[in-house]
């Protein structure tokens, strides 16, 4: 008999971050789908926020998809699971993830003493870096490897699961995917940097997509696919072009290029000059010049040449007899 689990992921609290809102972060959403290889032969249910469902709708490891709502909430307090894994620190989602039957629980749980979010047992370190913004700044492993310490399971690079197959075949050379959500403004590389990059690509040959399909996750993805390479802020683009196993280019300021894993499919860029705030992760810059611009056009054109140059080289020897 197959397990039943449950996995509570809205996107309204970054799983590793300590801000929550009723906005969903869809990029955190996906990345999340690492945790459904530990679940693949098992009875999979998955409570997320309405816009987040076409990112998980067609997933062969997740049976049922529900939209978090009150009807939704009855049903699932009068259910029984093996396991609930709750990825939200929302106080009040955690208090009723508690309220689900469920024989075994990962990820986080509601205080009452305090009223908060805490955590169950192998999510301390996650609580650290929620709570503790030295030891998150610091810290060196990868967002995926902390995901799988909620379980005390090592993380072994399984990668993103992604139900939706693209629509279209490759017709550029490098896309742009330049926007990023209104939770996160200082990710976002300022829009007189894409103009030059665009002037520097045309002046190597290289042919350039400006990003498609912001109304429709579909359409997103499907111009994604069009693009050979994928230059990106870090969000929820970045992490579609890697479950869709692009070559990707990151561009990194007030978030850490440390806790993205790249699968080897490219390379993170980050500001030449050292800032000791950076990473700060926060919301809103203090200094003149957000840090993510002091990456430079021209270092981006470099990088697109360089992984250009692999992407044929890699190529050949596949094509040799």
């Amino acid at each position: 008999m197959k397990t039943k689990v449950l996995i509570i992921k809205l996107g309204y609290s970054e799983t590793f971050d300590k801000d929550v809102s009723r906005v969903s972060s869809l990029g955190d959403v996906i990345r999340s789908t690492v945790i459904l290889h530990l679940f693949k032969n098992d009875d999979v249910t998955w409570l997320t926020d309405e816009k987040a469902i076409p990112l998980l709708f067609g997933n062969s490891y997740i049976r049922r998809i529900l939209t978090y709502d009150f009807t939704t909430v009855l049903q699932l307090q009068n259910e029984i699971f093996d396991v609930v894994v709750n990825l939200e620190k929302v106080p009040g989602i955690c208090a009723m993830a508690d309220t689900i039957k469920a024989w075994k629980r990962f990820g986080f749980r509601f205080n009452p003493l305090s009223g908060d979010a805490d955590c169950y047992m192998f999510a301390e370190n996650a609580m650290k870096m929620v709570t503790n913004d030295v030891h998150k700044q610091s810290h060196n492993r990868t967002w995926q490897e902390c995901l799988y310490d909620l379980f005390g399971i090592t993380w072994k690079e399984e990668e993103y699961v992604l139900g939706y197959a693209p629509q279209t075949e490759e017709e550029y050379d490098v896309g742009f995917n330049f926007r990023v959500g209104e939770k996160w403004p200082t990710k976002a590389w300022k829009l007189g940097h894409w103009k030059q990059l665009e002037k520097l690509c045309m002046r190597n040959g290289i042919s350039v997509s400006w990003q498609e399909g912001e109304d429709n996750i579909y359409h997103y993805i499907d111009w994604m696919n069009k693009c050979r390479i994928i230059v990106s802020n870090d969000s929820l683009g970045l992490h579609l072009a890697l479950a869709l196993k692009k070559n990707v280019l990151g561009l990194f300021g007030s978030t850490s290029d440390r806790e993205v894993h790249l699968y080897g499919l490219g390379s993170a860029l980050v500001p030449e000059r050292y800032f000791d705030c950076r990473p700060c992760f926060r919301k809103a810059c203090t200094h003149d010049e957000e840090c993510i611009n002091l990456i430079t056009p021209p270092i981006v054109m470099e990088a697109i040449l360089r992984l250009s140059a692999n992407i044929k080289d890699n190529a050949y020897h596949l094509c040799r007899p």
